[in-house]
This record gives structure tokens, C-alpha cells and sequence, in this order.
């Protein structure tokens, strides 16, 4: 049971995603040009969190929204498409090393792309979501994304993040 005092609103738990995925992005942006240990612990934490974010956002998040907020399907669209071309930028970067030729580029755009959808969702869907959903609403979906949280991937070979990026590409 989440603790009462502690905030489990959807909203909330996914900024604090994004705040973490952002410092990796800073950090990685920061590591200097010789840093390949670094730059590769940094890739691998980045695949991490945004293996799990979008699960939890594609399995919980954009569908009850939908379900609740018809208005919005244009938003939740746009938002699968975003995490189809974040989820192919993890699965390029996952064999990839350091020392390959195109591993920064790729990490680059991944960090870029993301950074746009965080954004678009910070400043213009999350507050269409919380204008349209009550605080229970979002309290019930807050604890709906701590649970599929923990049943997460961690690595998108992983059989749930591979269904979801198949899924991605032949819908």
C-alpha cells in the first residue's frame, strides 16, 4: 500500500521519471570526449529508464487517458509514435559500443527526440490531462504506474519490451 503521505499522482511519478532521464541526458552531454566507460554506463541507464517509462506509460498512462479522455486521442497517438522512434534508437544503441562510429551520433538523437516528447508532455498534454481528470483519477492511475513499474523491463530484449516495440511497428 503506498504510504498516504507520499504522492502517487500519474503525473507526479512520471515528471519524476523525466527528471531523472533528463539528469542521465545532462550527464551524458557532460562526460568528455574520452569518457567511453562513462558514455557507456550512461547509454546503458538511459536504455533502462526509458525501457521502463515507456512501458508504463504504453501500458498504463496513454491508455486509461484515452479510455477517460476521448478529446486527447490525437495527443496519445502522437505520443506512441514518439516512443516507436525512441524505442528503435534503444534497440540500435543496445549492441552498440563506444568506440562505434555512429554511437554518439545515435545517443544524441535519442537524448534530442526524448527531450522534445518530455517537453510536449510537461507543458502541453499533462495539463490537459490534470484539467480533465479528478485528483482520484489520477491518484488511481499514479498507483497503476508504480505497480506496472515494478513488473517493468529493464532492457528492451526483454520479452514485454519486445511485444510492445513489435507491436509499435505493425500497428
Amino acid at each position: 500500500m503506498p504510504n498516504p503521505t507520499q504522492s502517487t499522482d500519474a503525473i507526479t511519478l512520471l515528471k519524476a521519471d523525466h527528471k531523472e532521464i533528463r539528469k542521465t541526458f545532462a550527464d551524458f552531454e557532460k562526460a568528455g570526449d574520452n569518457a567511453e566507460k562513462t558514455k557507456q554506463r550512461l547509454v546503458d541507464k538511459m536504455i533502462e529508464l526509458l525501457t521502463v517509462h515507456t512501458y508504463i506509460e504504453n501500458e498504463v498512462m496513454y491508455p486509461r487517458v484515452r479510455a477517460l479522455l476521448p478529446e486527447l486521442e490525437d495527443d496519445v497517438l502522437e505520443s506512441y509514435e514518439e516512443h516507436h522512434v525512441a524505442d528503435v534508437l534503444v534497440m540500435e544503441l543496445v549492441p552498440m559500443s563506444p568506440s562505434d562510429e555512429r554511437f554518439e551520433a545515435k545517443a544524441t538523437v535519442l537524448i534530442e527526440n526524448v527531450t522534445h516528447h518530455i517537453e510536449e508532455e510537461e507543458q502541453e498534454w499533462f495539463p490537459k490531462v490534470r484539467e480533465g481528470l479528478t485528483r482520484t483519477q489520477l491518484r488511481e492511475i499514479g498507483d497503476e504506474l508504480a505497480a506496472a513499474k515494478e513488473r517493468a523491463p529493464r532492457r528492451p530484449e526483454q520479452p514485454s519490451a519486445l511485444k510492445k516495440t513489435v507491436d509499435a511497428v505493425i500497428s
